[in-house]
């Protein structure tokens, strides 16, 4: 009878008999010529990240989580959020993706000129795509010209700039500039339509349906804050060199002056944004965001009873998700937040981590109680290459997890030789 020395995960070893074939033979002699040295190793697996033990749970009953287990952060704050006068509202940190508050996140609603904000995505993706350019001029339809509600009060069968009409469009919140941008994109305002419907599914704004450009009141015309807020923040992501046209705080156009009716603008020097809408159906609306310190927080009211709630109410939203919420970089990109066992390959671990930096907002001075859970395929067998996805981390608070992030390989691991290969496929029968 031979007999193999095997390294157990928790450090304690055992003594393995097998019987002594002819292949035992030749693998016993492979093994001894790598020194015992190399018998000896440890075969232990990685199956979590080293954490210390995790701070008392809040009870579960006073946090809400989304389909995913994913936590709100600010049901884990000791300061409530404010009570505002909306309909529904909700707060996001950009830099994490995180939402930190919200009320009735998926109730559908009306956007009204919030619906704007798609309307402009797709201006600005023809302008990228050189379908379109600013200097160009956009002919007026009485259609264009005849659309009801806010205007920049151009002219029908008149030429006018796409310059000009996005300044109509985002700071005077005219419905006509609006609707003559869509018609010069897609030849019809229901052709556009319906690139903003293929968008919205693009995006993943599930509970979102568009039947005009630039938001009038319409049945099947609705929203949810959720998707609102998700439509903005891909915005703004997209498109910051554009986001100058939403800190314009007047236009003038065909000698009518008009306010930005975003009173923020006014209010917080901060502020750089977004939309307003207004109809009596949808009450008063506002997307509002904010950077601070290098720290952007993006929120969504709607249903407010008046101009000045809409903006007094927003700004109280985002002055307590700033106040009273830290937003930390936990990882680097190509920084490894597991190191994991590899078998069959030149290196015997290899580190796991994110394709991009890792964001984690907190309740403020919490950030040094996050803990990262990692689950990854086991085992790992080489050979593998950088880039490679092999799981996900779970970042938790308290026991609830705020936050989860794909793993992926490091660097790459190739294969080793034969006698390694059968070395490692020996002990993995004891694992």
């Amino acid at each position: 009878m031979g007999r193999f020395l095997i390294r157990r995960s928790q450090g304690e070893s055992e003594l393995i008999s097998m019987p002594m074939t002819s292949r035992t033979r030749k693998l016993t002699s492979s093994i001894s010529i790598l020194g015992a040295a190399l018998a000896l190793a440890s075969a232990s697996f990685l199956s979590q990240a080293q954490d210390a033990p995790a701070a008392a749970q809040t009870p579960a009953s006073t946090v809400v989580t989304d389909v995913n287990g994913i936590a709100m952060v600010g049901d884990l704050s000791n300061v409530p959020a404010p009570v505002l006068g909306a309909r529904a509202w909700i707060s996001l940190d950009m830099n994490s993706g995180q939402v930190i508050a919200a009320q009735n996140i998926d109730e559908r609603i009306e956007p009204a000129s919030l619906t704007k904000v798609m309307a402009a995505y797709l201006v600005f993706e023809a302008l990228e795509n050189k379908r379109l350019t600013l200097e160009q001029t956009v002919h007026v339809s009485e259609n264009a010209w005849r659309t009801e509600g806010s205007r920049m009060f151009i002219k029908p069968n008149s030429q006018v700039s796409v310059h000009d009409l996005l300044q109509g469009m985002i700071v005077q919140s005219g419905n006509d500039a609006t609707v003559a941008l869509a018609e010069a994109i897609a030849g019809s305002e229901s052709a556009f339509v319906a690139l903003m419907n293929e968008e919205a599914q693009r995006q993943g704004l599930t509970n979102t349906k568009f039947t005009n450009s630039p938001g009038l009141p319409h049945e099947e015309h609705l929203t949810t804050v959720r998707d609102m807020a998700t439509l903005a923040a891909n915005f703004i992501n997209r498109f910051p060199q554009y986001l100058h046209y939403y800190t314009q705080k007047e236009y003038t156009y065909n000698n009518i002056k008009q306010n930005n009716r975003n009173r923020l603008l006014w209010a917080d020097p901060t502020v750089d944004g977004l939309k307003t809408g207004h109809t009596k159906s949808a009450g008063y609306c506002l997307i509002a965001t904010a950077k601070r310190d290098g720290r952007r927080i993006l929120t969504v009211l709607v249903g407010a009873a008046s101009d000045s709630a809409r903006a007094e109410n927003s700004l109280k939203l985002l002055n307590w998700s700033f106040q009273n919420f830290d937003t930390v970089k936990l990882y680097d990109n190509e920084r490894a937040m597991v190191t994991a066992r590899v078998w069959e390959g030149e290196a015997e671990t290899v580190g796991l981590g994110s394709n991009s930096p890792v964001w984690v907002t907190v309740p403020r001075g919490k950030a040094d109680q996050v803990r990262p859970v990692a689950k990854y395929q086991q085992p790992l067998i080489a050979p593998l290459s950088k880039g490679a996805r092999v799981g996900e981390v779970s970042l938790s608070l308290d026991g609830h997890v705020l936050r989860t992030e794909a793993l992926h390989v490091l660097n790459d691991v190739p294969q080793a030789g034969l006698i390694g290969r059968l070395y490692d496929k020996v002990r993995l029968l004891f694992e």
